[in-house]
C-alpha cells in the first residue's frame, strides 16, 4: 500500500527490493557525517535485514519520487528492551542529498507516525546529533519537543559530539493501564 504526497510515494519498504537504495542514502551519513554514530555503513544486505527487523515490530518506510526512485526513509525500533518502555520508539529519517527539503521527510514521517498510532504506541522518540538545524527544524515543525541533551556523548571525526533527544506524543496516556501495543499497522 502506498501514501501519496504529490509526486511522492511513501510505502512500506520492501527488504530485498530497496536495501540497495536504502544503504546508498544512509552511507554519508557514516562516512562523512555525524548523523550516524556508526563506523562502517551497513552493505545493502545488512540494510536488507534492518528492513526487516523493524518492520517485523513496528515500521520501515520508503519514499519514491514520481520515477520510482527511492529518496529517503523512516524507521521505528523499539525504544529501550525493558517491558515498561513497550508503549515507546527511536524513530530515525534519511533523506537523500538531493531529495532534501522536497517534503520527504515530512511526508515520511507523517505516514510512520499514522501507523505508529494504530499501534497504540505513546511516543516516539529522536536522537539528533547537534548541531544539525535542518534535523531539529523538521522534529520541532512536526511536534517533537526537546527532553534532553546527552554531552560529548560520542566521539565520531575528531571530535565529541552532543546528541539532543526530543519527543512527540503520539496518543495521550489513559485512565488507567495502556492497552497493549498491536502489531505493525498497513499504510
Amino acid at each position: 500500500m502506498r501514501a501519496t504526497t504529490g509526486a511522492r510515494h511513501v510505502r512500506h519498504a520492501d527488504p530485498a527490493a530497496d536495501g540497495a537504495a536504502c544503504a546508498a542514502i544512509y552511507a554519508p551519513s557514516v562516512q562523512d557525517g555525524v548523523a550516524s554514530f556508526e563506523a562502517v555503513p551497513p552493505g545493502p544486505e545488512e540494510m536488507a535485514e534492518r528492513i526487516a527487523s523493524a518492520a517485523a515490530q513496528h515500521a520501515f518506510l520508503v519514499c519514491e519520487d514520481a520515477g520510482g526512485r527511492v529518496a529517503g526513509f523512516a524507521s521505528a525500533v523499539p525504544h529501550r528492551q525493558r517491558a515498561a518502555y513497550r508503549w515507546s520508539v527511536d524513530v530515525a529519517i534519511y533523506v537523500g542529498a538531493g531529495d532534501r527539503r522536497e517534503g520527504t521527510g515530512r511526508a515520511l514521517y507523517e505516514a510512520l507516525f499514522g501507523l505508529l498510532r494504530r499501534q497504540g504506541l505513546r511516543w516516539a522518540c529522536a536522537g539528533i546529533t547537534l548541531p544539525n538545524e535542518a534535523s531539529v527544524g523538521l522534529h520541532e515543525a512536526l511536534g517533537f519537543q526537546p527532553v534532553g541533551i546527552y554531552r560529548e556523548i560520542g566521539f565520531k571525526h575528531g571530535a565529541w559530539r552532543d546528541v539532543g533527544w526530543w519527543q512527540l506524543e503520539l496518543t495521550p496516556a489513559g485512565d488507567g493501564p495502556p492497552a497493549e501495543v498491536r502489531g505493525p499497522q498497513t499504510l
